[in-house]
């Protein structure tokens, strides 16, 4: 009896243990770390006493469990920041909302993670703390990673390629820039320029930044500031004369914060934000939003604020407590139960002031860290669930693109990482499948800085820097493509006119200045010129150069802008009609050819049908005139025989479509000879040339006379410079017997605009080099 009596009080105890093991706390501490006199700070203030009170009235959520909040105010600094929630770690805290700074959270997360006592924030949207460094830190806002995504469409949006980032140099700053590079890198768009600020800023040192910026050709620029001194940046930029048309300004949501918690801007400060773009968090329209923000001027009337908005922070602040007691309402449901144990590290270190034994950490930490994150309601903000698998952002990031215009501001669209840019709200589209096309993405109309609605160009000319030295080569001849202006330091022509053309197209700025090549008496070598330019004498070279090998390895070309390969020139003779014009559309080889195929086919035909058909009977004499009669005949389809054996017609068929053959080109040929004016030179081609010892033109400075010497085996005592078109005109009439050329090779384009004016000369043979001309770099800057 002993034995059976031993076990059931055994049983009744273990289940006596569970039972109070198991059963809620009356209350739990939470701990609140803001900076009161921030903007989000007071706004995030009320509304999380607001939450703490609705949790603790709903006897849905944690029926019989209060939640007791400890707010602590870190008034801007991030070292008290650091002590208050040390202060709140000694008080059994089960987790903790906040901190406020980005910068401050990077600290206590170290904390956090040794505690495990998770750390709540909608305000610390640093990137980089979503990661598995800091598995205790949950944002309960959207993070900055999404912002900057939302920036990075807006610049590729209007066709922007460069943006110069302004922002604090700390942790948040630095890395949410760093996070905006990464994203704009992925639409081969980039920071041309990084001007941090002190986080602390000073009007002198805002003045002393903003003058770097103004100097530099990008007028994209992203504001990612803290709020208490954000705006002093727009009063020194307007100051400058940096608000005016032509720039763009796109503040990252902390500007939004405050339109959204000022109300209505003073006259003054509006004047210094017109035409400004900035992101707000979105949350959609929802039936709990609308009843919250109805009590809200209630709320802060109560806690003494005054006329104050409610901002998206003070949204996503009422429902990172609701996040918190769902959390700790399914950790009870589960068994969890609050209870703290001695760090043996940190016991070490007991004794002295600092009291460090005196911390302690959550028994139950990662059971609730798993809770918080496997939260899924509905709030505030819209449906409130991390996105698995990671679950460290929250689900459907979306912002709202706002723009001010006088006292006030309007939302111009939004963005999401579902659809991108779109004027209507995100959880309409959400539905929809997924198109990110840029036809797809759009915006409203958008009130500039200068007011002015005419989308800004995003680059001037820098005031900075040195300009490209691009060569040009100073022709003498064929100035048509490229000459300077006489007296001037100014060039024109056909690749002049190509070449800004080019320019005025780019999405940025190229200051250069054009530098003559060349002694103005003869033409320049452009191999020289690209020489001299990879000896880094000129950054480009902009001309009538020819994309040749030896030149590739020493420069980057362009695209070609024209074709122009090598062809050869040579003085025609003009042969006009006469009387024997009509032998002419046949060699004569093709006459005695096409003869005796007449009588061929006649004898064929003879052979097939004489024993047949009685037209191919008779004396021998009169065969003989049949055969001639019947094969010639054919040639105008005058035959009066017929065939009567199968064979013989089907000859017959073949032959009379060899005629028709025959009789078509021989029309075509003599209409052209009565017709066109014909013109015949010896010269072929290049072919002809090497099978000569004649004299071979070329104009001075091209690659010709090197191609034909090293590549095709010319004699150079051959080659024979002329200076330019009057020179190739006197060379060639003057011919082989009075010391001229019998032929001149240069490039296609130039013989082209030679030949438009002296029709005793023309291009015979084939082109047998294919290149073209085309802009010249060393590092691909044209």
């Amino acid at each position: 009896m002993q034995i059976p009596l031993l076990l059931y009080c055994l049983i009744l105890a273990a289940h006596l243990n569970g039972a109070v093991s198991s059963s809620p706390p009356e209350s739990v501490n939470i701990g609140v770390v803001l900076s009161f006199g921030s903007i989000i700070g007071k706004v995030s203030k009320i509304a999380i006493q607001a939450a703490v009170a609705d949790v603790n009235s709903d006897p849905s959520v944690l029926p019989q469990t209060k939640l007791l909040a400890t707010v602590h105010d870190t008034n801007f600094s991030g070292f008290l920041g650091i002590v208050e929630v040390l202060r709140l770690m000694e008080s059994k805290t089960v987790a903790v909302i906040g901190p406020q700074s980005s910068v401050t959270a990077h600290v206590l997360s170290f904390i956090a993670n040794e505690l495990q006592v998770p750390l709540l924030s909608f305000s610390a949207t640093d990137p980089t703390l979503n990661s598995l460094q800091f598995p205790f830190f949950v944002m309960t806002s959207q993070s900055d990673l999404y912002q900057m995504a939302a920036i990075a469409d807006i610049v590729e949006h209007y066709g922007w390629r460069e943006v110069i980032a302004i922002y604090g140099d700390d942790d948040h700053g630095r890395n949410g820039i760093a996070a905006l590079g990464d994203q704009l890198a992925a639409k081969r768009c980039k920071i041309s320029f990084k001007a941090p600020l002190s986080p602390k800023a000073t009007r002198e040192e805002i003045t002393d930044v903003l003058v770097q910026v103004a100097l530099t050709e990008s007028r994209i620029l992203v504001l990612h500031v803290p709020d208490y001194w954000g705006p002093t940046v727009f009063t020194v930029a307007r100051y400058l004369g940096m608000m005016n048309a032509g720039y763009v300004w796109i503040a990252t949501n902390w500007f939004s914060t405050i339109l959204d918690t000022e109300l209505d801007l003073a006259p003054e400060a509006a004047e210094d934000v017109q035409g400004v773009l900035t992101l707000r968090m979105h949350t959609p329209d929802t039936q709990l939003k609308a009843e919250f923000a109805s009590r809200w001027p209630n709320l802060t009337a109560g806690a003494g604020a005054g006329r104050m908005g409610l901002s998206a922070y003070g949204l996503y602040a009422y429902d990172t407590v609701w996040i918190l007691a769902r959390a700790l309402d399914a950790f009870f449901a589960q068994g969890g139960n609050v209870s703290f144990s001695k760090d043996s590290r940190l016991a070490e270190l007991g004794g002295g002031d600092l009291r460090l034994d005196a911390m302690s950490m959550l028994d139950g930490g990662k059971q609730l860290l798993e809770s918080i994150l496997n939260v899924d309601m509905l709030g505030v903000t819209g449906r409130v669930k991390f996105e698995p698998p990671e679950k460290d952002t929250l689900i459907r990031p979306a912002y709202e693109v706002i723009n001010v215009i006088g006292t006030g501001h309007q939302r111009i669209g939004y963005w999401s990482n579902h659809s991108g840019l779109s004027v209507d709200p995100p959880e309409t589209l959400y539905s929809k499948p997924v198109n990110r096309s840029s036809s797809n993405q759009h915006l409203g109309p958008v009130f500039w800085p200068g007011k002015t609605t005419q989308k800004p160009r995003g680059w001037v000319f820098p005031n900075n820097g040195r300009h490209l030295a691009i060569g040009v080569p100073n022709r003498v001849s064929y100035r048509e493509f490229i000459a300077q202006v006489p007296g001037t330091d100014m060039f024109s022509g056909y690749c002049i006119d190509v070449f800004t053309a080019a320019v005025n197209l780019l999405p940025y700025a190229v200051p250069y200045k054009l530098i003559p090549f060349g002694d103005g008496v003869d033409n320049p070598s452009l191999t020289e010129l690209v020489r001299l330019m990879a000896a880094g004498v000129y950054d480009g070279i902009v001309g009538d150069v020819a994309i040749i090998t030896n030149r590739t390895k020493m420069a980057d070309f362009t695209q070609p802008y024209i074709e122009s390969g090598l062809v050869v020139v040579a003085p025609v003779m003009t042969r006009n009609s006469n009387e024997w014009a009509f032998m002419r559309p046949f060699t004569p080889a093709m006459w005695v050819v096409t003869g005796v195929f007449f009588l061929i086919v006649g004898a064929v035909i003879w052979i097939l049908e004489h024993r047949l058909n009685d037209d191919f009977r008779g004396p021998p004499r009169r065969q003989v005139i049949t055969i001639i009669w019947f094969s010639f005949s054919t040639l105008f389809f005058a035959h009066k025989e017929n065939t009567v054996s199968t064979l013989g017609r089907i000859v017959l068929i073949i032959w009379l479509f060899v005629v028709l053959i025959i009789n078509s080109s021989y029309t075509a040929s003599l209409t052209s000879i009565l017709t066109v004016q014909q013109l015949s030179s010896p010269i072929k081609g290049i072919e002809t040339l090497r099978t000569s010892n004649d004299p071979i033109g070329y104009q001075q400075g091209s690659f010709a006379r090197d191609y034909l010497v090293d590549e095709l085996g010319f004699h150079e005592s051959r080659m024979v410079p002329l200076k330019g078109p009057e020179d190739c005109e006197r060379a060639l009439k003057a011919g082989l017997h009075k010391g001229g050329v019998a032929a001149v090779v240069d490039e296609q384009s130039y013989l082209e605009l030679f030949l438009s004016t002296r029709c005793d000369f023309s291009i015979v043979g084939q082109e047998f080099t294919k290149n073209g001309w085309g802009f010249v770099s060393t590092t691909t800057i044209i």
